[in-house]
């Protein structure tokens, strides 16, 4: 048996013993322990169906009937299992060639921290198999600060961001291209000593010996910090400039190539307007790290991206399947909107559910939905409030969401080709629509053109004593949206000409905007809410008046009826290739 490398003999259906030297210099061994495979396996059934015909065979999704086998929880189920075997198997060779550890002697006065596998199994966009995976993670729960560890913080890429590199994209016609980083946390260089007892399922030949870390691994607080910051020095070293506005966009605007990086973990956006300088920093990123190139743009952080000559489509029907499968409402009758209007969910006095548990999964999935579905804003951000105790009619509530998405797995954004560089936001707020607080709700939408970019519902932190006040606190909220977008436009090199579009259905608001208004009635509101005047003044900022029946932020407030509902789906660019014409 060879050094450093995991060996696993498998005669028939018996597992014999291997080894793995982890140091050849002071040939240390681990050596797995050896079990007799009995399959076990439970499966799912799922059946999805439909396709996007709009958009081209060439991003034509079809889902058949697929088989789910059961991700295992221990290492004694997963070792049972040829697949499992082989992750692992892969796993550990990963990390010997990586150089993640050595055997040693534990020193007095230390505590070696625990491990254990994790198995996933990863899919395809279309709900096919892509592979089966095992990490090892350390129980960084254990870790203590200022010991094991100092500081952990590590930023993520912000969904506005990649729904604007698209937009521009789409615009631009710049290509788009994703890699992934194989063992990504692995390159993380460990400045701190951190020992680690030997895997499960593995034993050391020489006693009273554990792994010390000498690169991070899954699970150490820190981990996420060592390896963006390896990550950014390469992208820098190569010409990239990080952006302040978000620190996970990389630039590289020179010699007439645009080219950005979006960065989530392991997971890399690469758009530009050069081939062959995207080919160039492919082959320098492989050269830096074990990458995998996955080609352009179809499938990212489970939302499907779908690209026509209209503009790239993005949707996350897999998603809002799996939703619906989990709830187990597959045979459902759909519902034409998300909420029931004029609802009283704030003055539920139905019973606590008896698993508020399977509640607060259910939203927290669709909090991520609400990623290429703005129409879930707001029935989500209602629900969100009755995480700690939940009622059944919250319940009913959130399985009514599930329903609507019966009705449009499918459904999502238009990032169209047609649109131009110039922002437009919408802006709307209720008045003391909360009955516990009365404290006002806040939404917004911002357009980059005619692709929508960026939306949110939000509570305000005080009550308005007026109508008037709570759509001017909104009006300001916006506009700090607007600006942060103006800047990160500029960082992607495009200049926004002119003011910025702000729309508003309050004549009382747009006028304390635009005077410098002070009496009884406004003289309390908080300071940083002014600055909005300050931008009309300066020219950046141009509001105007929109009827109620076309504020397009009157989705982001309240729940509508059918008829304005549908209304506003289609003005804001929501779109549902999956419905038949």
């Amino acid at each position: 048996m060879g050094e450093n490398t995991l060996n696993e003999v498998v005669v028939g259906s018996e597992v014999r013993e291997g080894t793995v030297a982890l140091d050849s210099e002071r040939s240390d061994e681990l050596v797995e322990e050896g079990n007799n495979p009995t399959p076990n396996v439970d499966s799912l059934e799922l059946v999805r169906q439909s396709s996007l015909e709009e958009l081209g065979r060439g991003h034509r999704t079809k889902l058949p009937s697929v088989k789910l086998p059961r991700e295992p929880i221990h290492y004694a189920e997963a070792v049972q299992d040829a697949k499992w075997r082989l992750a692992m198997q892969q796993e550990l060779h990963a990390l010997e060639a990586n150089g993640t550890w050595s055997l040693e002697t534990l020193p007095d006065g230390k505590k070696p921290l625990g491990c254990k596998w994790v198995y996933k199994i990863k899919h395809n966009s279309d709900g096919t198999i892509e592979r089966y995976k095992a990490r090892l993670v350390i129980l960084g729960n254990h870790q203590k600060e200022g010991v094991d560890y100092t500081e952990t913080f590590a930023p993520v890429v912000k969904m506005v961001t990649v729904r604007l590199v698209l937009a521009v994209a789409a615009t631009k016609k710049w290509e788009l291209h994703q890699m992934d980083v194989h063992n990504a946390f692995l390159h993380g260089d460990l400045h701190e000593d951190v020992y680690m007892k030997l895997p499960p399922g593995f034993h050391a030949s020489q006693p009273n010996h554990v792994c010390k870390l000498k690169k991070s691994l899954y699970g150490l607080k820190q981990a996420p910090r060592c390896w963006f910051a390896k990550l950014s020095s390469a992208l820098i070293n190569f010409g990239f400039r990080q952006s302040g506005c978000d620190h996970s966009l990389f630039t590289l605007l020179a010699h007439g190539v645009q080219m950005m990086v979006l960065v989530y973990v392991d997971d890399l956006i690469i758009c530009g307007n050069d081939s062959a300088a995207i080919q160039r920093f492919k082959e320098y990123l492989s050269k830096c790290f074990h990458m995998k190139d996955l080609g352009h743009l179809k499938y990212f952080l489970g939302v499907e991206v779908a690209r026509n000559s209209s503009g790239i489509f993005l949707c996350q029907r897999k998603y809002a399947l799996d939703i619906i499968q989990e709830a187990g409402l597959l045979g459902a009758q759909p519902v034409a909107t998300p909420l029931e209007q004029n609802h009283q969910l704030g003055l539920a006095t139905g019973r606590y559910i008896d698993q508020p548990d399977r509640y607060r999964r259910l939203v927290g999935r669709l909090i991520y939905l609400c990623f290429t579905r703005p129409e879930l804003s707001y029935c989500v951000h209602t629900l969100s409030q009755f995480m700690q105790q939940p009622r059944e009619e919250h319940w009913n509530a959130a399985i009514r969401i599930v329903r609507y998405l019966k009705g449009s797995p499918g459904q999502g954004i238009l990032l169209k080709s047609t649109s131009d560089f110039q922002l437009h936001g919408w802006c709307d707020s209720d008045w003391a629509g909360c009955p516990l607080t009365r404290r006002s709700t806040t939404g917004w939408v911002v357009f980059l053109g005619h692709s929508p970019i960026s939306w949110k519902t939000k509570k305000q932190h005080t009550v308005s004593r007026s109508s008037a006040e709570a759509e001017y606190r909104s009006m300001a909220t916006t506009c700090c949206e607007l600006k942060w977008l103006r800047s990160l436009l500029a960082n992607l090199g495009i200049s926004h000409k002119g003011p910025m579009h702000l729309h508003c259905d309050s004549q009382a608001a747009l006028h304390i905007a635009k005077n410098p208004v002070f009496h009884e009635r406004t003289k309390h509101i908080e300071v940083d809410c002014h600055f909005i005047r300050n931008e009309i003044l300066q020219g950046t900022i141009q509001p105007s008046y929109v009827p109620t029946q076309e504020q397009l932020a009157d989705i982001l407030t309240k729940a509508l009826g059918r008829h304005q509902f549908q209304t506003l789906l289609n003005k804001l660019g929501i779109r549902n290739p999956h419905a038949p014409p």
